[in-house]
């Protein structure tokens, strides 16, 4: 007895057009604010105990933060940034700077006004 399998061949089907190129996770904000804030800890050799314990932040949240893997509030913000010798508005302009440096990696393949956009550090909101 033969199969039904042996006899059709597979066939298959692209999820974009041929030349498309692969669509870009865009950068989320929680996993750039994480990186922003491990990157300035570790800039001035300071431990993950250290900076909990100078922003009264339990130290398995601020791992938690600094993975990318809870929303903090803006007052747990606030608290890690001047843990971190930074204004929250000092914290908030790096990640700005990050999330535009990565957007226009992200962006590379959209219109050219979309991309400038990004590059330049705009945002346009839609009424």
């Amino acid at each position: 007895m033969t199969s039904h399998a042996s006899k059709t061949a597979a066939r298959v089907i692209p999820l974009r057009p041929a030349g498309e190129p692969p669509l870009t996770r865009e950068p989320l904000w929680r996993d750039v604010l994480g990186d922003v804030l491990r990157r300035e800890r570790l800039a001035q050799k300071r431990t993950l105990k250290d900076v909990a314990d100078a922003g009264r932040i339990s130290m398995p949240y601020l791992s938690e933060v600094e993975r990318g893997r809870k929303e903090a509030s803006s007052e747990v913000l606030a608290a890690a940034a001047q843990a971190l010798g930074l204004s929250l508005a000092e914290l908030l302009v790096l990640v700005h700077k990050e999330l535009i440096r990565l957007a226009s990696r992200t962006y590379t393949h959209v219109q050219p006004a979309r991309a400038h956009a990004a590059q330049q550090g705009e945002v346009r909101l839609a009424a």
